[in-house]
């Protein structure tokens, strides 16, 4: 007989085994969870060297093109006529750096002779207005592209409007529509105002907006805190001084990306300026390498590769001094905003 509130003793049963031996048969086919990995799992060096391999070879075949070009640009007509691409030069006096200063020439490029002290008389460039005139058009478009897209941009990231969504999205799907198409109708404008043979139908479509470029910048403006701008409104700042003073500097990288598309479509382009420019001396380094056709063909190859090889330096150097920023390009079209 057991008394009220006294502890009972609990009854076991003579099949359950004894804590301590339960726990210590646990302890033994316990397993450590393994931890997933968060990086993932680094390859291993012969996947590292298979992607290493392919992607040299990839490089090769991209600059076989640029090999033959340069070593074509330094032989004489008779061995680029001949299909010699392959072989350099034998010695450095069977070079022909000639070639440059006679492709240049061709270009548009006009000397004139200047006497030194201690020196005499040496020829300098005078002029190179397929140069000048590339340059000019170049910057133009790249200021216009940075201002017209960037405020298109801001407008869409930061203003909130009735059908903005829609008129988005009608400009982006410009995007798929062909240039060709477009190409006569506004030739006929061009016309109409009479800028045709002027830089003008260059330059004005760069200060329109282009849909991809303001893709990219409404993408970049809508990362921005809120709280950033509402200090500036607080402040006093008005939306014209909020994107002058604010976000126009914070979008570097954007700027540096859009500059650089803008310089290599403008400095390439042969099209446009084929189509409304016809003075030799408004014609562009695109339309001077056209000099180099004759009436059966191309004449002067050699001098046709050095000329190319002028026209594609800067943006050979570009691609090298800005390489990050397509990178970045690639990553910022495909962010989420």
């Amino acid at each position: 007989m057991t008394m009220i509130g006294s502890p009972t003793t609990p009854t076991r049963d003579v099949n359950q085994p004894l804590p301590e031996i339960s726990a210590a048969g646990a302890a033994l086919t316990w397993k450590r969870p393994r931890r997933r990995a968060t990086g993932g799992s680094r390859p291993s060096w012969r996947h590292q060297a298979i992607a290493y391999l392919i992607l040299g070879l990839g490089s090769l075949a991209f600059l076989v093109p640029f090999y033959f070009v340069i070593n074509g640009s330094l032989k004489t007509e008779a061995e680029v006529s001949a299909g010699n691409f392959i072989t350099p030069p034998e010695s450095l006096a069977d070079v022909r750096w000639s070639n440059y200063p006679a492709a240049a020439e061709k270009l548009g490029l006009t000397w004139t002779t200047a006497t030194l002290p201690l020196i005499g008389e040496i020829r300098l460039p005078a002029s190179f207005p397929a140069l000048s005139n590339t340059v000019v058009i170049t910057i133009l478009c790249i200021v216009g592209q940075v201002i017209s897209c960037s405020m298109v941009g801001f407008g869409f990231a930061r203003f909130r409007f009735r059908g903005r969504n829609i008129l988005f999205m009608t400009m982006l799907s410009t995007m798929m529509l062909p240039a060709q198409v477009t190409m006569i109708p506004v030739f006929v404008l061009f016309r109409y105002l009479g800028m045709i043979d002027t830089f003008w139908p260059l330059i004005i479509p760069a200060w329109l907006a282009s849909p991809f470029f303001v893709f990219m910048f409404r993408q970049f403006f809508s990362q921005i805190p809120e709280e950033l701008i509402e200090a500036a409104r607080i402040d006093g700042a008005s939306n014209l001084r909020i994107y002058w003073q604010l976000m126009l500097p914070l979008s570097g990288p954007v700027i540096a990306i859009v500059t650089i598309y803008t310089f290599l479509g403008t400095w390439n382009d042969f099209m446009g300026p084929l189509i409304y420019l016809n003075s030799p001396e408004n014609r562009t380094l695109a339309l001077a390498l056209n000099s180099f056709r004759g009436q059966y063909g191309t004449g002067d190859t050699h001098l046709l590769m050095a000329a190319s090889v002028i026209c594609m330096l800067p943006c050979v150097v570009l691609f090298f001094a800005a390489q990050r920023y397509f990178v970045e390009s690639v990553a910022m079209t495909g962010s989420k905003s």
